[in-house]
């Protein structure tokens, strides 16, 4: 893997710019004086007075200056749990709502019956986070934006901050051969750490960085992408990791067969084979199929992967020699277009049957 020659002066310093985006920009839009109650906002008690939630972000503040402090992996574990509720890799809605609450909030010291942050004040508040922090414009806090956005250790920060997005699934599945060094078909505990280990040498980090230091990062790294929970990353867990610059197969020009021009497949084509050599051939051919495959299957591992390529090259390899070449390429990017064919939409006067309006 090659990193940057900006990344790790950008990463010394990520913190506290990080942090100075989002107060400045949301800080920027409340009332001077304006007085946050807690999470939900507050609810009223019977006496009429406001009953407040205790924010979780507030320890974490300085108790003097009350910035963040620095989280330390376990700690930023602890915050990423407590916000994605629902467990599903997103801080998103009403998980969203909360956290945004409350990350505004702690800087208050002690929780306040202050004025209630409005639904309106709110949707400005988020506008003006989502759009400094949302880098996929997708509505939800991913893990990836969240440490970007919370002022943590240097060493783990590096973890989220590496070169990347990778440029093409062909390089994911070269790191997949390099680090599934049994090829169980898993990245388990100790070959994680191995991944982990090389990315922070490469920054230089590494003699700052105590085994026990590591053992705590492969932890935490885990318990944030495993998603079933089994202890190892499947490769689905492992792309959220190290995710690629883009899926190009999920471009428009894959939505209907007419709109697809030979300039679209010499494109795909010259993506994949990265070694010019005529042929998506081994970790090319790999790459290829596990963005097809995330078209269909969002959670696959090793064995759905081997699976698929079995049934594409039994149906499109049409010479036998276990590679694609650009008209057997032609065949399933025709074959995808035509699956994903938006429906023309009805003109007036057309019907479900197709017969004239009635006079």
């Amino acid at each position: 893997m090659h990193m940057d020659t900006k990344f790790i002066k950008e990463a010394k310093e990520a913190s506290q710019q990080f942090y100075a985006r989002a107060v400045n920009a949301i800080l920027s839009k409340v009332p001077k004086g304006f007085m946050f109650a807690s999470m939900s906002g507050g609810k009223k008690g019977g006496s009429g007075t406001t009953e407040t939630r205790s924010n979780f972000l507030r320890q974490f503040r300085d108790a003097e200056s009350r910035e963040l402090r620095k989280l330390t992996a376990n700690q930023f574990m602890e915050v990423w749990s407590h916000y994605d509720k629902d467990g599903n890799g997103y801080i998103e809605d009403k998980e969203l709502d909360a956290f945004l609450r409350e990350f505004v909030s702690s800087v208050n010291s002690t929780d306040v019956a202050g004025e209630v942050v409005s639904d309106a004040m709110l949707a400005e508040l988020k506008e003006c986070f989502m759009e400094a922090y949302d880098d996929n414009q997708d509505g939800k806090i991913e893990i990836r934006e969240l440490a970007q956005l919370l002022p943590m250790e240097e060493n783990f920060l590096l973890l989220f901050r590496f070169d990347n997005p990778l440029d093409s699934s062909v390089e994911f599945m070269k790191i997949w051969r390099d680090y599934d060094r049994d090829n169980s078909g898993f990245i388990e505990a100790d070959e994680l750490k191995n991944f982990l280990r090389d990315l922070l040498k490469e920054a230089k980090k590494m003699n700052e960085v105590t085994e026990d230091k590591l053992i705590e990062y492969t932890d935490t790294i885990l318990q944030v992408f495993d998603a079933n929970k089994d202890g190892k990353l499947q490769l689905s867990e492992m792309a959220k990791l190290l995710p690629v610059k883009e899926n190009f197969l999920c471009r428009q020009i894959f939505k209907g067969a007419s709109k697809l021009t030979k300039g679209d497949i010499e494109k795909v084509f010259s993506l994949y084979d990265r070694d010019n050599s005529g042929m998506i051939e081994n970790e090319e051919l790999r790459g290829f199929l596990k963005d097809l495959l995330e078209l269909a299957k969002k959670d696959y591992d090793a064995s759905d992967l081997e699976a698929f390529q079995e049934t594409i090259m039994r149906g499109c390899d049409f010479n036998r020699d276990g590679r694609i070449n650009r008209k057997e390429l032609t065949m399933i990017l025709l074959a995808l277009a035509k699956a994903n064919e938006e429906p023309e939409p009805e003109t007036e006067g057309s019907g479900a049957t197709g017969g004239k309006k009635e006079k």
